[in-house]
């Protein structure tokens, strides 16, 4: 859609819809949403709060031991708030979208935008850029902090030591997938309640069940969740039952994307 207005004589101002100045719409309505840096600000404390509690008890344990457990990983226990914070980061991911749905602004959003899927990247871009430049500094102070108590037993790690930042940049780009899934399911249920029931039954309720079945059938299952493939980047010391740090984030990648396509095809051929 495309149009030209006047704004003096003699002189036309191009007001068309484009990629970049949606982009822009979606980041002045995405900052100006209480729930943005509400969830945010939840995200953070869970991340740093839990990794931190988890060094201190770490400590506490090891404390006056001999030897230490060979499986024993510093780097994961600084970013063990991950696992916390991702319902957190999960239902920020559905607010962005089923939001607008709730109040029918969303009629507003394609009246003014009416190719729906600049819409539709527009807001999946804007959000992975802005989490990320979030989450980011988050997982390395979080990995800083817990380093820092575990050092009172000499358990911690570094940056530089193999794998470990990988984990933690890892931590950030399992949170922004968690996100995106948020996302997806907003756009493809939009109902709110409904897809943060959804989130909630694929990233706890069904590895809470899986762990009931009988032998070896929850190791088999739980590394391909998207729960469980995903946390797989977090790891510095390799679980022979889990998937590659790298393999496991694709497989994450992969249902997030499959998500995403069938919000996609829905979006274009259904009402608002």
């Amino acid at each position: 859609m495309s149009s030209v207005a006047a704004a003096a004589p003699g002189r036309k101002v191009d007001v068309r819809v484009t990629f970049p100045r949606v982009l822009y719409a979606e980041w002045i309505r995405l900052r100006s949403l209480r729930s943005t840096w509400i969830t945010m600000l939840l995200t953070i404390a869970l991340v740093v709060g839990f990794g931190a509690l988890s060094c201190l008890g770490a400590v506490s344990h090891e404390r006056g031991a001999q030897t230490f457990r060979p499986d024993f990983d510093p780097a994961l226990r600084s970013l063990v708030g991950t696992f916390f914070a991702q319902l957190a980061f999960g239902v920020l991911g559905v607010l962005v979208v089923t939001g607008e749905y709730s109040t029918g602004m969303i009629r507003a959003t394609f009246t003014a935008v009416p190719r729906r899927m600049t819409v539709f990247l527009a807001r999946l871009s804007l959000f992975a850029m802005m989490t990320f430049a979030v989450l980011l500094p988050t997982a390395i102070v979080s990995f800083l902090v817990g380093q820092t108590i575990l050092a009172r037993e000499h358990l911690d790690t570094t940056l530089g030591a193999p794998h470990v930042l990988r984990a933690v940049v890892g931590c950030a780009l399992y949170l922004v997938a968690i996100g995106l899934l948020g996302m997806a399911l907003g756009w493809l249920i939009r109902h709110t309640a409904g897809a943060i029931f959804t989130l909630v039954g694929v990233l706890f309720v069904v590895p809470l069940v899986i762990v009931f079945m009988p032998a070896p059938w929850p190791n088999r299952l739980e590394k391909w969740l998207p729960g469980g493939a995903g946390q797989a980047i977090l790891h510095t010391v390799h679980d022979a039952d889990s998937l590659g740090p790298w393999t496991g984030y694709g497989v994450l990648v992969l249902y997030v994307v499959a998500v995403l396509v069938a919000a996609a095809v829905l979006l274009r051929t259904r009402d608002v």
